[in-house]
């Protein structure tokens, strides 16, 4: 398109934007980039994009409150690397707080721990200490990686761990949890 001479630089910068919103929402800042890289003039670009906001075709906001509803729920990602993909795509850090707001200590808790819950490996022998330290580290960067804060990573860990211990019938070391072992481990 843009390397038609006759093309209308306004008309290649609408049809750009609106195949982009029609693939996924996306900021403002997602299709700047875009229109950049397509060599659309900055000038049309905003005009452009001037427009579409206009018409609320583009709403950082709630693209942002859509984002964070969709990767904290399929991703289970922690409210510390949303905040980054959001400011990755431009949201200004307000905008990101109000629609991180949806998402609460006991959502990022809860999503913590199915985490945990699933990528635990079955038939791993839990009351081995070394085998348990390995799946508590393998587990905890496993969340960290997801944005969650190294203390409540390694905490959610070793509630988990502990609860499938003690949910093992076939464990030996069941009720030998004394001593405190899930708050050593942070």
């Amino acid at each position: 398109m843009a390397a038609d001479p006759e093309a209308n630089p306004e008309a290649v910068a609408r049809a750009i934007v609106l195949r982009q919103l029609t693939n996924s929402p996306k900021s403002r800042l997602q299709l700047a980039r875009k229109l950049a890289e397509r060599n659309v003039p900055d000038d049309v670009a905003e005009a452009v994009l001037d427009r579409f906001e206009e018409v609320r075709l583009i709403d950082d906001a709630d693209f942002a409150e859509m984002w964070v509803r969709s990767r904290a729920q399929s991703r289970k990602l922690a409210r510390g690397a949303l905040r980054r993909e959001l400011a990755d795509k431009g949201i200004d850090g307000e905008t990101a707080e109000k629609a991180l707001a949806q998402v609460s200590d006991d959502d990022e808790r809860n999503a913590a721990r199915d985490l945990v819950a699933r990528r635990l490996r079955a038939g791993t022998d839990l009351s081995d200490r070394t085998e348990r330290d390995k799946q508590t580290r393998r587990l905890a960067s496993m969340l960290a990686r997801k944005g969650y804060q190294p203390s409540a990573a390694f905490r959610i860990v070793g509630e988990v761990l502990d609860e499938a211990l003690s949910g093992e019938p076939e464990s030996h070391g069941a009720g030998v949890r004394g001593g405190g072992e899930a708050e050593d481990i942070g």
